[in-house]
């Protein structure tokens, strides 16, 4: 069982109202230059939060981490655990009655925790809220800006009554977080934690709303490696698995209807390409489906196209394709692996 260890007692979260009710927590492993700017940004908070707890997610690296979170209180876990544990955590040891969850690699406007308190304030009925990247994400190189902008307008164009949760900037009440149980610490590294909690927390009558206005900017890197690995296998495989098991999949966000149409019509894209060898006729069918595809997604790549114009938008376009291909592999994937959960399940 991995235990912490926190280098500051509690200290009582100023004001029963207003930014001192927010515990903002963020979990961290890797660090570095995004984690530093990730801790400037929120210590320049105008009004502060009542407190910053940062939980150090075990590693060799701890001391470091302890340096560069300077200013805030600090949680060691023992062993690495992943950001679920190390969330859960925090969320234990904060004093405010709002915690506020933001990933080590983006950077907050000065104003987010007096707008969180606000919107609590405002809506008593609200258990939580999470807002979006914004559309300037740090590193200039083509795929992240491609990446962050894709995530943006997904948000962006989402329901704002939400049928999920984000912790790259998420807020629920701590007394709703306790009560849904907090996230599975079984996901042992960035996967889909968040996304299931969020169903946990609608399954339970709880409301969670998509603030759109707050806004985070990116400080991530992506590489064509880490867009495939995370959208198989940290996104695909589970959420499909999570989809299967509790017989909810939203028109929303990731899930909506015309994300599912493009990635069927992605595999019949790939089919109709592969049998052409056979069947030239199938070329046909292939450009029936890439013409779909476009369709579908219009909005999204003239969105591409106003905000980095029109080479960047066709560039896009292959990789957002990819992008379905890899849902739609992750789905066999995850459906196959469910199968074998559920043959394993009957033998027994």
């Amino acid at each position: 069982m991995t235990t912490a260890r926190t280098s500051e007692p509690p200290s009582a979260v100023g004001g029963p109202a207003g930014a001192g009710r927010v515990s903002v927590i963020v979990p961290v492993r890797g660090g570095g230059d995004a984690f530093r700017v990730c801790m400037a940004r929120l210590s320049a908070c105008q009004p502060p939060p009542g407190e910053i707890i940062v939980v150090i997610d075990g590693g060799r690296e701890g001391a470091a981490r302890r340096d560069e979170a300077a200013g805030a209180r600090v949680i060691a876990l023992d062993a690495p655990s992943g950001p679920a544990a190390a969330r859960n955590a925090g969320a234990r040891a904060a004093c405010g009655n709002v915690l506020l969850f933001v990933d080590s690699d983006v950077a907050v406007r000065p104003d987010l925790a007096g707008r969180v308190a606000a919107a609590f304030d405002a809506d008593p009925d609200l258990a939580a809220l999470m807002g979006s990247y914004d559309d300037e994400p740090a590193d200039h190189r083509f795929l992240s800006q491609y990446r962050n902008l894709l995530h943006h307008y997904v948000h962006q164009t989402g329901r704002e009554e939400a049928s999920t949760f984000w912790c790259g900037c998420g807020a629920i009440r701590r007394d709703a977080f306790l009560e849904s149980g907090g996230f599975d610490p079984s996901f042992s590294g960035a996967m889909i934690e968040d996304i299931e909690f969020g169903y946990r927390l609608r399954a339970a009558g709880r409301r969670i709303r998509l603030r759109k206005d707050l806004q985070v900017t990116h400080l991530k890197r992506w590489t064509a490696w880490s867009m495939l690995r995370t959208d198989v296998f940290s996104r695909a495989v589970p959420w499909t698995r999570l989809v299967l098991r509790s017989h909810v999949m939203p028109d929303d966000l990731n899930l909506r209807r015309g994300a599912r149409a493009s990635v069927a019509l992605t595999a019949a894209l790939a089919a109709s390409l592969a049998w052409a060898a056979w069947q030239p006729w199938s070329l046909a069918a292939a450009a029936a489906a890439a013409a779909g595809i476009l369709a579908l997604n219009a909005g999204f790549y003239r969105f591409l196209w106003r905000k980095r114009g029109p080479r960047f938008a066709v560039a896009a376009v292959p990789w957002h394709w990819l992008y379905f291909a890899c849902a739609g592999t992750g789905f066999l994937i995850g459906a196959g692996l469910e199968a074998a959960a559920a043959i394993r399940a009957a033998r027994r």
